[in-house]
């Protein structure tokens, strides 16, 4: 007896509602350089080398003295934190009365690839720093880092305390040991010597790989699925134009700074430890003593919230807060639920501990 196929009506509709869907998708979607980000006005007002400080333009009449700098990650582009006008964490803050200066890290090349973490903490970022000070004509800043940017930052502070008036970290790569991501169990098992002696910096190709088997249903097929479903929503397919964008521009990391950070962080797990050292100077976290704001995200499939919780109890700082927030890495910055939560409560801390 020959079976029956059996076709369900509803999602034989929506397949072919689906490919309709997709003829229509080039006169409703931009292509990823035709998109205008829409970014908030901002000044190049000290570079060196590849890396740049940005200083942007107020909104409002300053409130707060105190300068805040954020360190971004050193991979992608600083634009997710200024995304689109409506779930721009650098808008947010610009109204609510900061001084914001922002650490842009630039596009590596060859002859950077034996640049490392003392290039990068007692080098760059020192520079940046210092300048924001005397811009600013303040004794000291806030500083911000997110994702490895804040670890760079707690690197950072460990070594310059003096500079440091309040420390947030956001989703901070900090305790390898405890972080169970895709992205840490793949570190810790690959010959980081052979690898960046084999091919210099870190190549954007092997990051998109990466990131590609992170939730490979999720962010590949499903993705794609659900665009092409939502391809008549204007909203939906302007943000997830904009995130593309950001996720297809990934630079190099430089050789050296990519095998410390593997060896030091993930493999032998160091920096929660008080192990590693930088510039020919340990670094102890106890020098950390100043109020410290640790952000992170309980869906955060980066970063494991086991990995950057560590920091809160290994400083010696009295004034410590800890927030765990029901979203992901992405949603912590540029999201409605990070303008309506997480922003206002860091706003408000941070007005609290700066000069005013």
């Amino acid at each position: 007896m020959e079976s029956e196929l059996k076709i369900n009506p509803k999602l034989f509709e929506e397949f072919l509602q689906i490919n309709k869907n997709i003829i229509d998708a080039p006169n409703l979607a931009s292509a990823l350089d035709e998109i205008n980000l829409e970014m908030t006005p901002y000044e190049v007002v000290y570079s060196e080398d590849k890396v740049r400080l940005l200083h942007f333009t107020p909104l409002v009449q300053k409130t707060v003295k105190t300068p805040l700098v954020i360190a971004y990650a050193l991979i992608n582009r600083f634009h997710i934190l200024d995304i689109h006008p409506k779930k721009s964490w650098v808008k947010n803050l610009l109204n609510q009365g900061f001084d914001l200066y922002l650490i842009d890290w630039g596009t590596p090349t060859e002859i950077d690839r034996h640049l490392g973490f003392d290039d990068y903490v007692n080098g760059y970022m020192d520079n940046c720093i210092d300048f924001a000070i005397k811009e600013s004509l303040s004794d000291t800043v806030s500083l911000q880092g997110y994702c490895t940017g804040g670890t760079l930052s707690t690197v950072y502070t460990s070594l310059h305390p003096e500079k440091v008036k309040n420390l947030i970290l956001t989703a901070p790569v900090i305790d390898g040991r405890r972080d169970s991501t895709v992205v840490a169990n793949m570190a810790k098992h690959i010959d980081v010597d052979k690898l960046t002696e084999t091919v210099g910096n870190m190549p954007p190709e092997i990051m998109y790989y990466v990131f590609s088997i992170l939730k490979p249903f999720e962010q590949g097929f499903e993705k794609y699925i659900n665009f092409f479903k939502n391809i008549h929503n204007k909203e939906y397919v302007d943000n997830f134009i904009r995130v593309e964008k950001w996720l297809s521009d990934t630079p190099p990391i430089p050789g050296e700074l990519f095998r410390q950070w593997i060896k030091d962080v993930y493999q032998e797990n160091l920096l929660i430890n008080n192990g590693m050292y930088v510039g020919g100077k340990q670094i102890s976290l106890k020098n950390i003593n100043m109020p410290i704001f640790t952000q992170v995200a309980v869906g955060d499939h980066l970063v494991s919230p086991e990995c950057s919780m560590p920091i809160h109890y290994a400083v010696s700082s009295t004034d410590k807060t800890l927030r765990v927030y029901p979203t992901g890495h992405v949603g912590m910055i540029a999201s409605s639920f990070s303008q309506q939560k997480v922003l206002p409560e860091l706003g408000n801390w941070l007005k609290e501990r700066s000069e005013k």
